[in-house]
C-alpha cells in the first residue's frame, strides 16, 4: 500500500508542475525557436551623416551568415553570424574612391523584423530596423 501513495504523489507532483510550468516552458521553447533570416529585407537607417533604406539579401546556413548589400554605399557582400536572436555582420563598400567599413548588431525580434546599431566607419553611428520583403 505504501509504494501506491509513493507513486500517486509521483503523479500528483509530475502534474502539478506541467499545469504550473507548462506556460513558460511553451514560452521558452517559443523564445528559442530556430530564426532563419534567409530572404530579401529593407532596412531603415537613421545615423547622425543621413537616412536611407538599404536592401540586404540574406542566407543563413546554421549561425553563419551571407548576402549582399545595395543601397547609398553602393554594392557589397557581407559576412556575419545568427546566434539565437543576435544578428550581426559587416561589409565594406567603395564610395567615390573612399573604403566604408560598416558593421550592424542587432536582434531578430520575429523571422520578419529585426533592429539594432550600425557603424558606418568614418561617417558615424545610428540605428536601423528591418523588415522581410
Amino acid at each position: 500500500m505504501t509504494h501506491m501513495r509513493v507513486r500517486r504523489a509521483a503523479v500528483t507532483i509530475t502534474l502539478s508542475f506541467t499545469v504550473v510550468c507548462g506556460p513558460w516552458a511553451a514560452l521558452a521553447a517559443q523564445k528559442n525557436a530556430k530564426i532563419d533570416v534567409t530572404g530579401k529585407w529593407v532596412f531603415t537607417v537613421e545615423t547622425n551623416a543621413g537616412s536611407g533604406t538599404p536592401t540586404f539579401t540574406f542566407k543563413q546556413d546554421g549561425e553563419k551568415l551571407t548576402g549582399h548589400y545595395s543601397g547609398q554605399l553602393g554594392e557589397a557582400e557581407l559576412t556575419g553570424t545568427v546566434k539565437g536572436d543576435a544578428i550581426s555582420f559587416a561589409f565594406s563598400a567603395d564610395v567615390q574612391g573612399n573604403k566604408i567599413d560598416a558593421t550592424y548588431a542587432g536582434t531578430v525580434e520575429s523571422n520578419d523584423s529585426m533592429k539594432g546599431t550600425v557603424k558606418l566607419v568614418g561617417l558615424g553611428e545610428g540605428t536601423f530596423t528591418g523588415k522581410r520583403q
